[in-house]
Formats: C-alpha cells, sequence, structure tokens
C-alpha cells in the first residue's frame, strides 16, 4: 500500500516478470500477430489464466471490489526492450501484437472483456495516449495541458467499467501524473440535499473530442445512482450539463468534495493503473512534449465486466460498440 492512502500497488517479483513476459512473447507471435483479430483475443483469453498466481488473484479482488480509491497500481511489468518512438498522430492506436500490447490484453482480461467504440479511435482495443501537435489545449487524451476529471465515456449507456492504462515511456520531465478522484471517500462531505439532486436524472453529457464530434449527447441521467450509500457516478467536469441551477449548484458541490481526495500517480514505464470507471474520476496534469519521438506514451484499454450488458452496442461475438 502506498503511504498516505489507500492505493493499491503490486510490484512483480523477478520471477513473476518474467513468468508474465514469457506469456506474453507467445501471445505477440500467435498468428496473425494482430491485436484487433478474434482469434488472437481469443488466445489472449485462453493464455490470460496463465499468468502468475498472485497476480491473478490480485485481479480477482480487484474487480470484486476495487477498494476506496478504485485504483490498482501494477509494476515491474514487462514491455519489451525496444519502444520506437512515440507516435505523434492523431487518434494513433496498435494493431500489431508486440510484448507491450500482449500485457495489456492479457492483464484486461483477467478483469472483464475488452472493447471499443467504432467512433472513436477507429474501434482499435489497444489506443495510444499520447501527445498529438496542435492539439496541446484538447481535452481529449491527444492534449498536453490539464485533462480535467472525467468518466470514462460519461455519455455513453454502455461505459466502459474500468480502464486499463500501461506507460511505455514517462514524459521528460517524469512529472505527468494520472489523477484519480474516488467518490467513496468524497461521499460524506456531500450535504444530503446535493446527494439528493445528484441521483436525480437532471444532467446531460455530450461526447468527448475523441468522438470527433459523433456519437451525440446523453439522455437526462443523475450523476450519483445504484446504491445511495455507495454510489456509482457518472460525470465529466468538461462536459456534463446541469438542466437547472439547482443541479448546477449540486455539481458544484461535488467538484469541491472531489478535490480534497484527487490521488496523483506518475506512470513509470512497465506500470499500468487500472481505474475503476464506475467509483473514480480520472484526469491528468499538464505537461511540456518536445514531440522528439521520446515524449509520455500509455497504451489504453477498455474493459467490461459483463459482455452482455454491451451486447445491444455490438455485432455477434464482436468487440467495437457503435
Amino acid at each position: 500500500m502506498t503511504a498516505g492512502t489507500s492505493t493499491a500497488v503490486v510490484t512483480l517479483t523477478r520471477a513473476e516478470h518474467d513468468e508474465l513476459r514469457a506469456v506474453a512473447q507467445e501471445l505477440a507471435e500467435f498468428p496473425p500477430r494482430r491485436v484487433d483479430a478474434p482469434a488472437w483475443v481469443l488466445a489472449a483469453r485462453q493464455r490470460s489464466c496463465l499468468l502468475p498466481l498472485l497476480l491473478r488473484e490480485t485481479l480477482r479482488e480487484y474487480r470484486h471490489d476495487s477498494g476506496t480509491d478504485g485504483v490498482l497500481l501494477l509494476r515491474n511489468l514487462p514491455i519489451g526492450t525496444a519502444i520506437p518512438p512515440t507516435p505523434t498522430i492523431a487518434g494513433s492506436v496498435e494493431r500489431e501484437a508486440t510484448v507491450a500490447a500482449a500485457v495489456q490484453v492479457l492483464l484486461s482480461l483477467c478483469v472483464g472483456e475488452i472493447g471499443a467504440f467504432r467512433a472513436e479511435k477507429t474501434g482499435a482495443l489497444v489506443q495510444n495516449v499520447v501527445p498529438v501537435p496542435g492539439r496541446e489545449r484538447s481535452q481529449s487524451n491527444a492534449g498536453s495541458v490539464v485533462l480535467t476529471m472525467h468518466v470514462e465515456n460519461a455519455f455513453h449507456p454502455a461505459r466502459p467499467d474500468f480502464v486499463a492504462l500501461l506507460c511505455l515511456r514517462a514524459d521528460h520531465e517524469n512529472r505527468a501524473a494520472l489523477l484519480v478522484a474516488p467518490i467513496r471517500p468524497a461521499l460524506a462531505a456531500l450535504p444530503p440535499p446535493a446527494r439528493r439532486i445528484l441521483a436525480e436524472p437532471r444532467f446531460r453529457t455530450e461526447p468527448p473530442p475523441s468522438f470527433g464530434g459523433t456519437g451525440g449527447g446523453s439522455e437526462p441521467h443523475p450523476v450519483l445512482c445504484g446504491s445511495a450509500e455507495d454510489p456509482d457516478i457518472r460525470v465529466d467536469f468538461a462536459s456534463t450539463r446541469p438542466l437547472d441551477a439547482d443541479a448546477g449548484a449540486a455539481l458544484a458541490e461535488l467538484e469541491t468534495a472531489l478535490a480534497p481526495v484527487v490521488r496523483r500517480l506518475v506512470l513509470r514505464p512497465g506500470e499500468l493503473a487500472l481505474v475503476d470507471n464506475r467509483l473514480a474520476l480520472h484526469g491528468r496534469t499538464a505537461f511540456i512534449p518536445r514531440y522528439d519521438g521520446r515524449d509520455r506514451w500509455l497504451y489504453r484499454t477498455f474493459v467490461f465486466a459483463d459482455g452482455r450488458r454491451t451486447r445491444p452496442f455490438r455485432s455477434p461475438g464482436g468487440y467495437v460498440l457503435t
């Protein structure tokens, strides 16, 4: 456990690192060596049962209950020895199977089913989170200014249950931090009237810039839903709009309550953060990209705990949601 927080941190031993690398290397070479190929994903699902026992136990327990912070940090993961230059194009994704992509998918499949959205990065299962020239001020994964706290794809009725972020390369100054704001420790600071309003369908959310202006906005929805004592959260402070003045005041109170519980994680190469997208918002601090091939580079996958919930939005056996 990290001192002063309840964020769970697991560091693989050398033996566990080597065991995971062997499984990932075999998977990376499995035909057709394409991350989005159904046969490759099937092979990944089967091989996810071969990961080190403690790692599988940790991921299974995290899926059961993601804890107070809703975050699990895994360290000392194999990502390969020859990391290519950081991509700089908009909508960058990973199609070719590599050791790092195999690790990303294997770990994701231990938590649930992976998926993607057709309107976002062409529906690729493994997506690059990199700064893009000209997009510095964008409120998206291509930007480098402060990324506002949000639930991933809060506008969508079948948003991911978890988001997995694997660091291949840190920023030059090692200061870009993943920010996580969990609702569980913030709930007590919310006055009862605000909690009541936030649990009512008095908000709308627009799709993020990464959807290219497509996808449409949401129907009116609550920000807090499910159990009143332990609710899920659904909000994007950059694109969720209150439908009346009282709802706006409650949204402001929520943002105030979340501020003191924000966790900062500066990811290093070979570290993967799992964020429970039902219980925690995430964002990013600002950093300065150089566009020299050595900028910050994360892999991202979306994980769904229940494949049946996404079935109305995808084809039979498919992984891409509309």
